[in-house]
């Protein structure tokens, strides 16, 4: 038997249906079902989808997680069944965030779906931040000082991508870059437009189906002090950009 036939027969019992009442939901045969939930041939991708919404569950845990090593009932489901979120509180009920380290960033592209992965992860607790599921994500480079290499933003868990506000920030994971924080421009249809408060970087564009997760800035935690004063090389550069930019626009208005 295959992992994902363990899977739909674990999910079927602990419904506590029979394979009759499943295999009619899905418009198949009772015999085809148990095909399925015993290996012996694997269901195309419309029976896939069906699955997937019969038991609320996203189709990259029925066929890469053991689900019978999951606690079900602690998973944040979100639309569509894209994914599921493990949630994890501590004694006081209060959510427990989870830090993804500057080392374990570029898995975070593979294991943002798998709760093994994120269960692994160390946590904090700030009770202050309300309700919601929140997670404090590192970030990389110049583009949105005071943040530095050293920065994490907290992030809370975005569900309804209608929801995102031109020149707010976000922290988002895409298919193609991984982690980024950007302030979002404006945008039309499923292009998204992200900008760097950092003006020596420009503006760019993504299809809103690069994006895997999309993280609204709630807070953030510095691990290097600030030097008063302290302008860097990469401060002088920026600034000389910008200047170079505004001479730029106010030639093409003349």
């Amino acid at each position: 038997m295959s992992l994902f036939s363990d899977n739909i027969r674990h999910l079927r019992m602990k419904k506590e249906v029979s394979q009759s009442i499943v295999a009619e939901s899905l418009s198949i045969t009772r015999d085809r079902l148990a095909k399925y939930e015993e290996g012996k041939s694997q269901p195309p991708f419309e029976i896939l989808v069906k699955l997937s919404q019969y038991y609320h569950m996203s189709i990259d845990l029925l066929l890469t997680t053991d689900i019978r090593k999951i606690d079900l009932d602690n998973l944040l489901k979100l639309d569509d069944n894209r994914i599921l979120l493990p949630i994890a509180v501590d004694k006081n009920g209060e959510n427990i965030i989870e830090i993804v380290p500057h080392k374990a960033k570029a898995g975070y592209l593979t294991g943002y779906s798998d709760p093994g992965f994120i269960e692994k992860l160390p946590h904090i607790s700030l009770p202050f931040l309300g309700s919601g599921k929140f997670r404090a994500l590192p970030i990389d480079g110049d583009s949105m000082p005071p943040h530095r290499d050293s920065s994490y933003i907290i992030g809370k868990y975005l569900e309804d991508r209608s929801d995102i506000k031109e020149g707010k920030t976000y922290v988002l994971l895409t298919s193609d870059e991984g982690i980024v924080y950007k302030r979002v421009g404006k945008s039309e249809g499923n292009l998204l437009t992200l900008e760097s408060d950092n003006p020596f970087y420009q503006p760019y564009t993504i299809h809103l189906s690069e994006v895997l997760e999309i993280w609204k800035y709630a807070g953030s935690i510095e691990t290097e002090d600030f030097e008063r004063e302290d302008i860097s090389k990469e401060d002088i550069r920026s600034l000389l950009q910008g200047l170079r930019n505004e001479i730029v626009q106010l030639k093409d208005k003349n």
